[in-house]
This record gives C-alpha cells, sequence and structure tokens, in this order.
C-alpha cells in the first residue's frame, strides 16, 4: 500500500460466522462496563521492510497466534491508542479527532522504532471496523464505543533489534458511562518512590511499558484507598507530570488554569489539547508550565487552587477531591466537583455527542 493509497479496493472482509445475537448485544450494551466485551471483528494488517502495509482485513475477533519467539513477548515493542465513536440523536455515528491519534501513534511508532502507519490507513481502519459493527455502538447517556487501535513486533526472532515483521490491528469495545452514579470527585495518592517514565525514555509515548510501570504504585494507592496515582518527575522528584494515564489540570481562584507542560516525559493527551482549546474559548487564561507539589499541597490547603481536575478518553474529565501521601493528605475545594470542571467537561461532552456546534472541526461522521 501506498502512503495515500485508501486501503477500499483492498479491504478483505470475513464476516464472524457466529455473531452474538441481537439478544446477546443487547444485553452487553445495556451494561457494557468498561473494556469487558468486544465486538464481533478486528481490522488486521502486516508490515515487512520490503512489502511495507499489506493484506488489510477484517476478520472475525479472535485470539493471535504467535510464536514463543516473538519479539513483543521479549522486548516489549508495541504502541496503541485509544479513541471512541459516539451516536449521535439523528443515529449517524461520529469519530472524534481522530486525526490527532494517528499523529500521535506514528509519534509513538517513531520512539519504539515501528514503522508509521500512514493516517490515510489508520482512520480508513477505524471507520471500516465502525461500519461493519455499527450495531455495537451503544445509544444510552454518555455510552461509547471504544476503539483500540495497536501495533506490535510479530517477528519470531530474540536478536535485539527493531522487529522486521509488525502487526496493526484494531479492536472494539461497547463502553457505558465512567461514572454510572453521576461525576464524583476521586482521591489522588502521591507516589515517592516510583516514576512514571524518566527523561529521554518514552513517556511521551502511548506504550504499554508506560502502563506496567504504574501498576505497583496503582496498588499501593487502592491500599490507601485512593483510585489514581500521581506521578513526579524522575530526576528532582518534584515537578508533577500526570496520573497513571490522566493528565492534570489546576484551577486558581481567580479562575485561571494551570497543566503540567509537556517535558518529553509527559503523554501528550488529545482530551487534553481539547481542553486547552475549550477553556480559552470560555474565557479563561490557560498556561502550560512546570508545577511543583509544594505548589499543589500549599495551595489547596490555602484555597489558591480551588479545583483540580483530570483527564483521558476513558473517563473525559474527572474532578480530583483529595491527595494523600504516606503522612498526610490535602483537600481541594469543598471536595465536590467545581463549576469550571463540570462546564469544561460538559462543553466537551456536548460537542462528541453532536449536541453543540463542532466550531473546531474535530469530529468525523462514519456513517
Amino acid at each position: 500500500m501506498s502512503e495515500m493509497e485508501p486501503i477500499d479496493a483492498q479491504l478483505r472482509f470475513e464476516p464472524n460466522p457466529n455473531p452474538r445475537s441481537d439478544a446477546e448485544r443487547a444485553e452487553i450494551l445495556a451494561s457494557p462496563g468498561f473494556g469487558n466485551f468486544f465486538t464481533d471483528h478486528m481490522f488486521l494488517a502486516e508490515w515487512t521492510p520490503e512489502s511495507g502495509w499489506q493484506d488489510p482485513r477484517i476478520v472475525p475477533y479472535g485470539p493471535f497466534t504467535v510464536d514463543p519467539a516473538t519479539s513483543v513477548l521479549h522486548y516489549g515493542q508495541e504502541i496503541f491508542e485509544g479513541l471512541k465513536a459516539y451516536a449521535h440523536a439523528d443515529g449517524s455515528v461520529w469519530l472524534f479527532r481522530p486525526e490527532a491519534n494517528a499523529a500521535r501513534l506514528q509519534r509513538s511508532a517513531r520512539r519504539l522504532a515501528l514503522p508509521e502507519v500512514p493516517v490515510n490507513l489508520f482512520l480508513d481502519s477505524v471507520k471500516a471496523l465502525v461500519k461493519v459493527d455499527g450495531a455495537w455502538v451503544p445509544t444510552g447517556e454518555e455510552a461509547s464505543l471504544y476503539l483500540r487501535p495497536f501495533m506490535f513486533a510479530s517477528e519470531s526472532f530474540l536478536g535485539v533489534r527493531a522487529s522486521q515483521h509488525v502487526t496493526y490491528s484494531v479492536i472494539a469495545s461497547p463502553a457505558g458511562p465512567y461514572f454510572s452514579g453521576g461525576v464524583a470527585p476521586v482521591d489522588i495518592w502521591l507516589s515517592t518512590e516510583y516514576s512514571r517514565a524518566g527523561r529521554g525514555g518514552t513517556g511521551a509515548a502511548k506504550c504499554g511499558g508506560n502502563y506496567a510501570a504504574s501498576l505497583l504504585p496503582q496498588q499501593e494507592a487502592a491500599q490507601n484507598g485512593c483510585a489514581q496515582v500521581a506521578f513526579l518527575d524522575s530526576v528532582e522528584h518534584r515537578w508533577i507530570e500526570e496520573l497513571g494515564g490522566m493528565n492534570l489540570f489546576f484551577v486558581k481562584s481567580d479562575g485561571s488554569i494551570v497543566t503540567p507542560e509537556l517535558s518529553g516525559s509527559i503523554l501528550e493527551g488529545i482530551t487534553r489539547d481539547s481542553i486547552l482549546t475549550i477553556a480559552r474559548s470560555l474565557g479563561h487564561q490557560v498556561t502550560e508550565r512546570r508545577i511543583s507539589i509544594d505548589e499543589w499541597r500549599d495551595e489547596a490547603a490555602s484555597g489558591e487552587i480551588v479545583e483540580i481536575f483530570a483527564c483521558g478518553t476513558a473517563a473525559v474529565v474527572t474532578p480530583i477531591g483529595r491527595l494523600k501521601w504516606s503522612d498526610g493528605s490535602v483537600k481541594t475545594g469543598d471536595g465536590q466537583p467545581g463549576a469550571v470542571t463540570m462546564k469544561i467537561r460538559q462543553a466537551l461532552v456536548d460537542i462528541q455527542y453532536g449536541r453543540a456546534e463542532d466550531s473546531y472541526g474535530w469530529t468525523t461522521k462514519v456513517f
């Protein structure tokens, strides 16, 4: 496939001979949770240096068969993305900023020495899967079809070098509202012993190793009654970076908003970038800069920081009620979702679900 060639003419479709029945699918869509169920099909394509990307196809959802020497199992050379398809009130289905996901997957590929998926292949693969499994797009309040494009080193070889065979896939999973009982603040655990990523590492790439590094401190957070972990930089252990999988925003008493600047070890969130734009359009002064943990603790205690929220594809916007550490804690505001947080969140989800005009050109119609 060439860089600009559409996949439609080459796309091969193998229908699932045993798809879920209408009744089974309806039962799942009534309460899908997150990441628990998957649609009937998945997209696949392979890459080699000689042939480039080849054999794009939609096939029945099912296991991969891999050799024990498959490179990804030994060296972790893999990356992924996450985006959603949203059902609008008129029955149409739309993607939110898929071009941004395509660009980030390319950045991640460069860092992990993987081949870049052309933007047209990324967009066409996602759209094709949504069209085939369109019946799986939920229509409930704040429900969506979560899409997981991913790529991994699939060559059977134990030498330490970039894989010469790579597999790209897209799977889809219906997702219900992240907060089943309404948006509620969560407690955050401050990790002082562990770092999510280091300078010059893979922190700005969306790869599994970053998430694996967060799992032990995430367990520590759960043991202390917290929902997520806040990580500091790995050099000075002073500057706030991000949560295990979400970017952070701080709302000051004068209405201004501050978020940690991208440092090379922070993932450039697409929801983060969208919030920067929306917050400025709502009249907030928004600054990207370094924020110390002392600033968080001291200004939350004094009332200078009045709201804190995290953002990501899954939860969109999550209010933060309290920061906890080994010998103390500090609450933000009155512990309830803040007005600024909720206004920004509503503006974003209204665009995603077609309830508000998309003046930014962020949404893409699938059907």
